[in-house]
Parts: C-alpha cells; structure tokens; sequence
C-alpha cells in the first residue's frame, strides 16, 4: 500500500452550505487508541464540531467519536475536546485572522493518510442568505447547463 494514500473517514458536508472556505489546513489530532479504532470503523461524526485557540493551542470541539465496542474501560466521553497538533506560527497566525477578521475555524474532513488521523481544517467566514440562495442558483444553473450539453451530444 502507498505510504501517503488518503482514505477520507468523514466529510463536514454542511460547512461548505453554511460558510465561505477562504484556505485549509491540515492539522495532526491528539487521539486515545480507541477512539483510532472508532475512527477506522467510520464511526464519527463532524456535523456540530468547531475549533477554537486556548492557550496556544487549537483545540476541536463538538466531535463526536462512538465509543469502540470492544473497548471497554479505556472507552473515553464521545464528545471530549480534543487537540490539534499544528506549528505554534500557523497557530498564532489563525489566531490573529479569527480575532480581527471575524473568521471562523471549521473542520471540514478527518482522512487517514498514511496510518495517521489527519484533520482539514478550514479558515472560514459565514454566508448570509442572500448568499446561499445565490449559491444554489449558480448550482443549479450550472446542472441546467451540464443536462443541455448531455442532451446535444
């Protein structure tokens, strides 16, 4: 098997409805053994999850994990704050943006790459309505489009 093949565990689907991707990062994640195992089954889920800065470090919030089946005591709260492994200079970088800017911190993907649990995370500013509604008018112009060229030829 390749050494930096990525296999994508779950997809944060509602963030790009819900926020404007301006760049991402990908960021290691401080993790127990089971919850690897959890995460190798599939098991999460990134629907409510946000990142925020404390102390230097970039924290993921709201994740949640099931719990291993087999894991028994070594089992941890599905819901636990967990912590992601950046530079101190990208942190404090993403800190400055989300503070003036009004940006926000969103995981968009966790991915195995290699035999590592990788998180992309997503410097993002929310969308207004009138944005989304425009969004899915460009959509579906665009599906409109794609039927019409499928059609002619």
């Amino acid at each position: 098997m390749e050494k930096d093949s990525i296999k994508v565990m779950a997809r944060n689907r509602e963030a790009r409805h819900e926020y404007f991707i301006e760049e991402d990062y990908e960021a290691g994640i401080e993790l127990v053994g089971t919850e690897v195992k959890s995460i190798r089954k599939g098991t999460l889920n990134l629907k409510d999850a946000w990142c925020g800065i404390k102390d230097g470090e970039m924290i993921l919030n709201q994740m949640h994990i099931s719990p291993y089946e087999q894991g028994n005591r070594f089992n941890v709260d599905s819901r636990r704050p967990r912590r992601l492994l950046m530079h101190k200079r990208e942190i404090m970088r993403l800190y400055g943006k989300v503070k003036q800017d009004g940006y926000s911190l969103i995981p968009l993907e966790v991915y195995l790459k290699g035999s590592r649990v990788k998180v992309k995370v997503g410097l993002c500013k929310g969308k207004k309505l009138y944005d989304k509604r425009q969004s899915a008018a460009e959509r579906d112009a665009k599906r409109q489009i794609d039927r019409a060229m499928k059609e002619r030829y």
